[in-house]
């Protein structure tokens, strides 16, 4: 299993070309993300996000606000992975599972929850850089689940933030941080690139 997974690593690749005419149903959008909702984030706020673009008017909308670009609507399903900025209140009852399972103190979630107020209440820019790193994980998750389940992704930028939080309904709390679309592959797609070094890479100290 180890060995397939760094297969997986090894070989992924950001697929330019998607077959539009296979389709992902929507019980595998749904497993994808329960998938994706397994990825770390600061106090287990999980402050995401998933907005499957799946219908054909859908993505259609929203390739209008993302550059024109086909793979919005060449492949099967687009996300858009949103963080959250974090908020105190959500807090407690996102840890009241882990409560009332008996593995986590009271007293521990309660401090997680001023913890939080402290870190983030009066810091705009700690709350901004917290919702893309919880978006990050959440789309890399995403990608290799997809991959595990034989699908080609790639994720994108290039698209106009406000734009596509009007055109989906986002809240004003929520950032859109990144695309990724998600289908069959179709012909003519690239091998994985060449790597830098690891020695230009890594400083070991």
């Amino acid at each position: 299993m180890t060995m397939h997974f760094v297969d997986m690593i090894e070989n992924r690749v950001s697929t330019n070309a998607f077959d539009p005419n296979k389709d992902v149903p929507a019980d595998q959008i749904r497993q994808l993300v329960r998938l994706a909702t397994h990825a770390p984030t600061a106090y287990n706020l999980q402050n995401w996000r998933f907005v499957a673009v799946h219908s054909q008017e859908a993505r259609a909308r929203l390739r209008a606000v993302a550059n024109d670009q086909s793979k919005i609507t060449d492949a099967a399903v687009t996300f858009i992975i949103a963080g959250s900025l974090p908020d105190h209140a959500d807090v407690a009852p996102r840890l009241r599972p882990a409560v009332e399972a008996g593995f986590m103190p009271q007293r521990m979630a309660d401090g997680w929850v001023d913890a939080v107020r402290q870190a983030y209440e009066h810091h705009p820019g700690r709350q901004r850089d917290e919702a893309f790193r919880t978006a990050t994980f959440a789309g890399a998750t995403l990608m290799f689940a997809a991959q595990a389940f034989g699908l080609a992704s790639c994720p994108m930028g290039g698209f106009d933030p406000d734009g596509v939080a009007r055109a989906f309904g986002l809240a004003p709390t929520e950032i859109p941080v990144m695309l990724l679309a998600v289908g069959h592959a179709a012909e003519g797609n690239w091998p994985a690139k060449p790597r830098r070094p690891v020695a230009e890479v890594l400083s070991l100290v």
